[in-house]
């Protein structure tokens, strides 16, 4: 007869799994936005034409790919996303893509009064000089970071849809040889 409550061992070794699989998906979720972060500040660079190219705002970017990852993954535990087949994957993800792009821009808005502290500026005051106090500054980083989001959010409604096997096989090939 089964007892309605697990072994201690198969309680540990799932949350060792879990603890596994979560560290994974930040992982990957950092690298993805340490990509896009590090992709912006170079075209940056290149945009203002600096001779010689820095590389503090390239360690800056993958600091803040880690942060972004870390509260994407606390976003997705209070707000899973859930694909509703009747509405499809895109209206599914919409809300979501808003929550999560609030995470950011909080973030970003954090930062920026963190960065104001180093150079004995006020933290509320380094606040509003965040995109320069210029709301289509803010408007246009909104998009940028949806436009970032949103492939995210495909990936991760097409692996709770379809299961991860078949969205990788789909990405990336077949393992058969």
């Amino acid at each position: 007869m089964n007892s309605p409550n697990p072994p201690a061992k198969e309680v540990k070794e799932g949350l060792r799994h879990r603890i596994k699989d979560e560290f994974i998906q930040a992982s990957l979720l950092a690298l993805y936005f340490a990509a896009w972060f590090c992709a912006i500040a170079f075209f940056s660079f290149a945009l203002l034409r600096e001779a010689a190219i820095p590389i503090t705002p390239f360690g800056l970017a993958i600091i803040k790919a880690g942060l972004c990852a870390k509260f994407m993954m606390i976003g997705k535990a209070i707000y899973p996303l859930k694909v509703d087949a009747r509405r499809g994957l895109i209206k599914s993800i919409f809300w979501h893509s808003i929550v999560y792009l609030g995470i950011v821009l909080a973030l970003s808005f954090t930062e920026a009064g963190i960065n104001g502290l180093f150079h004995s500026k006020s933290f509320l005051e380094s606040l509003s000089s965040f995109g320069h106090g210029d709301p289509i500054y803010i408007a246009a980083l909104s998009i940028m970071y949806l436009l970032i989001l949103w492939p995210y959010l495909i990936v991760l409604g097409l692996n709770q849809s379809l299961g991860d096997t078949a969205v990788h096989t789909i990405l990336f090939g077949s393992q058969e040889k």
